[in-house]
């Protein structure tokens, strides 16, 4: 049997580094770039119109809005508002789509080649505020505030996520600090040095407790500027007396049928490269003491990206040789795996909403993931429905489920 390949749904002409879903539109929003190096590979941001076409999920380009000498390298939502990480500096955009009573002709403005198109459709606009038609569907893109984000001597903006209500937006980079801004205003309300060294990722959670991991080895957990705990992953799990961890993600998630309820997901890596790698490690932690509740083994491919199902019940994993996963959050059990389905890192990893258009093209699918890498591709991993069998959940996945990469 041949190896397991996920479907193409889109190829930029740049390398790929973040993703984002909008529920409401059923947008799918891709950026990367080139970054400033004149090598004449291009920055945006590529907005793609998610389809059911003959039972299958496709996406086309709808707009594609210019960054200019600026490279996108981290990402995130909050209703019409996107939030872009641009090497020191974070860039607020708004995005409005309206859908058209007619089909009109798109407006006059420079067009960009390159982006896999369905045949038919419009061509992009890139300018700045421009507007997109496509089959019905229109889109306006401008920028709002932008503002510098990290100060060290390589300043880079590592990480961006927003708060529950979507007031305030958190950053963390290169220089170890955390930054909380308003929004849309970017004034700056609290700045405080969270890591020694570069923060990798950093997540809100409903209650206004923010969670950071750094490459200094620690996860820590603040209310405001205040350290509340850090975690002891290693002090309760699989020890290494050799081997030294770090914590490269954390995400907060839903635990399924408890509305209160609140869970955190972490990935632990080897902190170094060595020449037999150790597995690297995923783990569950209450939410509100903080305390590991589950941990397992993710394989020895070392993990590069983590995100969490709407709902809470599915992760999905991409590694650094291109695999990616998705995994049941209640169990940490492996439901779904292909090797190396990009071939190089997977930058960012989405999962299909559950609300809005989700359950729309979702079709009878279980959950669908969405994974872009630096090989410029969109990749579609989909979950078979276990309501699709009477045989259960075994006939269900029979190649992948329970699988142990």
């Amino acid at each position: 049997m041949g190896r397991r390949r996920a479907p193409e749904l889109y190829r930029a002409p740049f390398p790929l580094y973040a993703l984002q879903v909008d529920p409401s539109t059923g947008l799918l929003i891709a950026a990367g770039g080139g970054g400033a190096a004149k090598t004449g590979i291009k920055n945006g941001v590529h907005f793609l119109q998610l389809e059911r076409i003959n039972g299958r999920l496709s996406a086309s380009l709808l707009h594609s809005h210019d960054t200019e000498t600026r490279a996108t390298m981290n990402l995130a939502l909050a209703g019409d508002i996107l939030a872009a990480g641009q090497d020191a500096h974070c860039q607020l955009l708004r995005f409005q789509a309206h859908q058209q009573k007619g089909n009109k002709a798109e407006k006059a403005g420079s067009k960009e080649q390159g982006p896999r198109q369905r045949k038919g459709a419009a061509p992009a606009e890139k300018k700045c505020g421009a507007e997109t038609q496509h089959e019905g569907l229109e889109l306006r893109v401008e920028n709002l505030q932008a503002v510098q984000t990290d100060f060290s001597s390589d300043p880079l903006q590592k990480v961006v996520c927003f708060n529950h209500d979507n007031t305030l937006l958190a950053t963390g980079g290169t220089d170890g600090y955390v930054r909380v801004w308003k929004v849309p205003s970017l004034e700056k309300v609290l700045e405080f040095k969270a890591h020694e060294g570069e923060i990798e990722d950093l997540a809100l959670g409903p209650d206004g407790k923010l969670v950071t991991v750094g490459r200094d080895l620690k996860a820590s957990v603040w209310q405001k500027n205040q350290l509340v705990t850090q975690l002891h992953w290693q002090e309760n799990g699989p020890t290494f007396s050799s081997t030294p961890y770090r914590y490269q993600a954390c995400r907060f998630g839903q635990v399924p049928d408890q509305p209160a309820g609140l869970r955190l997901f972490t990935v632990q890596i080897p902190h170094k490269r060595l020449r037999q790698p150790p597995p690297c490690y995923l783990t569950a932690w209450d939410g509100s003491n903080f305390l590991p509740l589950r941990t397992k083994s993710c394989g020895h491919e070392v993990i590069s990206c983590l995100n969490v199902s709407e709902s809470g019940t599915f992760l999905g994993l991409g590694t650094v040789t291109g695999s990616v996963a998705i995994y049941i959050a209640f169990s940490l059990q492996c439901l779904y795996y292909v090797r190396e389905a990009h071939g190089i890192v997977v930058t960012d990893v989405a999962f299909l909403p559950e609300k809005g258009r989700g359950p729309e093209l979702l079709g009878s699918h279980e959950t669908a993931l969405f994974s872009v890498a630096v090989d410029s591709r969109c990749q579609l991993h989909l979950l078979p429905s276990r309501r699709e069998s009477l045989g259960g959940i075994l006939s269900c996945y029979p190649f992948f489920f329970f699988f142990s990469p």
